[in-house]
This record gives C-alpha cells, sequence and structure tokens, in this order.
C-alpha cells in the first residue's frame, strides 16, 4: 500500500463551490492514503472556504489560467504519484485507484481518464466534436492513437511532473501533455472512466470556440516545434500546388498564341513557386 506522501491528487479550482467538497471527500474516500490538493484560481465564489472544510490542502495561483494553475501544481507539489482531475465533478473518483494501478504495474508515465458517458448534459455536442476531431488530428500528425486528448483526468508519474515544460496558459493544457508524452515516445495508457454532468449551480468555464481555436494554434504550433520538416513540407507542398494551378492557364495560352497577357498572374506563380521552394 503507497504511504500518504507518495500520492497528490491536485485540483485546479475556479469557481467550483457546489461541487468542489463533493470532489474532495470523494478523492479522499477513493484514495484513503493519498493528499488532496485544492489549487484555487482567483475564484470570487466560497470555493476556497469549502475545500478547506471538506479536508483539502489548499493553495492559490493568481495567474488566471487552468495552464498556469497546472504549472505551479508541478513545481509545488511533491510526490511520487499524481492524479490531476478538475473541480467540477464530473469524473469518477472510484476509478482513481484503477489508474494508479494502471500506471505502476505498467511503469508508465501517464495515464489517461478516457471519458465515457450516456447522460447528454454531460457532454455537449460541440465540445464532443471537437474533442473527436482534435484526437484524430493529433494521433495522425504525431503517429500514436489518443481516444481522449482533452480529458482532464490523469495519472502521472513523478518523472512526467518534474519534467514536462508547461508551456501553455488556459485549457490547452491537455493538448499540451498528450503531444508531449507522444514526441518523447513515454509510456503511456488509457482507462475508461464514467463522465457525469456538473451539479446543478455549476458552469463550465470552456469556451466551444475560443478554447477550440487555442487548442488548435497549440496543436499547429507544437507540430512547428517538434515536426519542422512536415510542418514546412506541407505549407511548401500547398503553395506549390496553388503557383501550379495558376499556371497552367497561363502555359495553355502561351502554347496556342505565343503569349503571356496576364504578366501579374505569371509574377503572383512564380512568387509563390520561389517561397514554396
Amino acid at each position: 500500500m503507497l504511504s500518504q506522501d507518495q500520492i497528490a491528487v491536485v485540483v485546479p479550482c475556479y469557481n467550483e463551490e457546489t461541487s468542489i467538497a463533493h470532489v474532495v471527500q470523494d478523492f479522499r474516500t477513493a484514495l484513503p492514503s493519498a493528499t488532496v490538493y485544492v489549487f484555487d484560481n482567483n475564484s470570487t465564489d466560497r470555493t476556497v472556504e469549502v475545500a478547506r472544510v471538506a479536508g483539502a490542502v489548499v493553495r492559490q495561483e493568481s495567474h488566471q489560467g487552468k495552464g498556469n494553475v497546472v504549472r505551479r501544481i508541478f513545481a509545488d507539489v511533491d510526490a511520487d504519484i499524481y492524479v490531476l482531475v478538475d473541480g467540477d465533478g464530473t469524473y469518477e473518483a472510484a476509478a482513481a485507484p484503477h489508474l494508479i494501478n494502471a500506471l505502476c504495474s505498467g511503469t508508465l508515465d501517464m495515464v489517461t481518464g478516457v471519458r465515457r458517458s450516456s447522460e447528454k448534459a454531460a457532454y455537449r455536442p460541440g465540445h464532443a466534436f471537437g474533442n473527436r476531431m482534435f484526437s484524430f488530428l493529433v494521433s495522425k500528425l504525431f503517429g500514436r492513437r489518443t481516444g481522449d486528448m482533452l480529458s482532464g483526468y490523469r495519472a502521472f508519474s513523478r518523472r512526467f511532473v518534474k519534467s514536462f515544460p508547461a508551456l501553455s496558459r488556459g485549457f490547452e493544457i491537455e493538448t499540451e501533455m498528450t503531444i508531449h508524452a507522444m514526441e518523447l515516445r513515454l509510456p503511456t495508457a488509457e482507462v475508461e472512466t464514467v463522465y457525469s454532468a456538473r451539479r446543478e449551480g455549476s458552469a463550465s468555464k470552456l469556451s466551444t470556440i475560443r478554447d477550440g481555436v487555442r487548442i488548435l494554434i497549440t496543436i499547429v504550433t507544437l507540430l512547428k516545434e517538434l515536426r519542422p520538416l512536415l510542418f514546412f513540407s506541407a505549407i511548401g507542398f500547398a503553395l506549390a500546388l496553388l503557383a501550379v494551378s495558376l499556371s497552367i492557364p497561363l502555359l495553355l495560352t502561351y502554347l496556342e498564341t505565343g503569349l503571356v497577357p496576364r504578366v501579374p498572374t505569371a509574377l503572383q506563380s512564380t512568387g509563390m513557386t520561389v517561397v514554396a521552394v
């Protein structure tokens, strides 16, 4: 049995007074030997007070955004095993031992809780579609399959936590974690978990459009940094293809008449070819 100092349940939290007590209590029940840390991110409600009463160790992060909170968590908390979970009460605390067992038995660095839900209110259609799309895109670009790239429920080894760069500021942090593990070829696994609807009075902080754009930018940025040949080759190929498509009518006209009547288009095609190269 792992001792109290070896497992840390870490909860990034912002305005979750309606659910945080249940999260803390459920994880203390599921993992009696663990310490539950709630990192508050400038909540304007009673989140801090409720979390303390429930038995959590409460700490603060003043820089707004989940990525900033996770960066502080990974820097400040010392443990051998970390369980990261959101404070909204949607994740199944009873699954935590399964995530930890998979992590330890396989000597893994990350185990992701893949969300499965039969409740329509739990998973908004826009979020579900975006998660599937981004998971497919990352799997294709970085060469390893992921079933739920945006899951906020994960177990980590100390090695992963203390070496993870954590550059993201907001909800892109899960994307960065997934790609980091893929690129370094770290041993990982996935465990299916129940995903529930939020409690009444609790509202999602995730914006489908705004955060979706940020996640896409994060994927593109990491692709540029980690796979520069693929990134720039794709741009070059696209520009070259467009240049060829513009030049074909010019070539046909030249073969028929010996003239190049659309000089600006010819210059544009030439310029795009140079940029493509």
